[in-house]
């Protein structure tokens, strides 16, 4: 019986789930969403939530913590100048759980998991293109109409 085992095994090996959980990390604060497995973002959740958690209290010490598990000097950056100082404020649940669906491919069901607050880039951005799209619409329309009244 698994009586009080926490935690996910993910078919791995101590030493590839460990390299798996890097990397998701690596990805996830580095990317904001990332699209994986519902398991492996249930698995994700804890180790990001810590990753968060350490870069609130930005010290040298959680620092160099938090370099010896995300894998790339960038990354650590941006979780301790942009993804901390954002969950100042927040106890915790950094992170959102999204079903998406069965995965066409070998039918796992796949999710999305997203730091909270990376929809509002989404929708920032989104906003943006569609006033430079109107923008340059009206811009036509204003050279097809200076256009006939040119040519007369």
């Amino acid at each position: 019986m698994r009586h009080r085992k926490g935690g996910f095994k993910l078919k791995r090996d101590p030493s590839g789930r460990r390299a798996l959980l890097r990397g998701l990390t690596t990805s996830l604060i580095m990317e904001e969403r990332i699209v994986t497995t519902v398991t492996k973002a249930k698995a994700l959740r804890p180790t990001i939530e810590k990753m968060i958690t350490l870069a609130k209290r930005d010290t040298l010490h959680t620092r160099r913590q938090a370099a010896a598990f995300v894998q790339t000097p960038e990354a650590v950056q941006k979780l301790f100048d942009k993804v901390g100082p954002r969950f100042s404020d927040r106890p915790g649940g950094y992170t959102r759980i999204m079903r998406k669906g069965i995965r066409k491919g070998d039918g796992a069901e796949s999710a999305i998991i997203e730091l909270l607050g990376a929809e509002v880039k989404r929708t920032s951005e989104e906003r943006r293109k569609r006033r430079e799209e109107r923008i340059r619409q009206q811009q036509e329309q204003a050279e097809a109409a200076e256009a006939p009244a040119a040519a007369e």
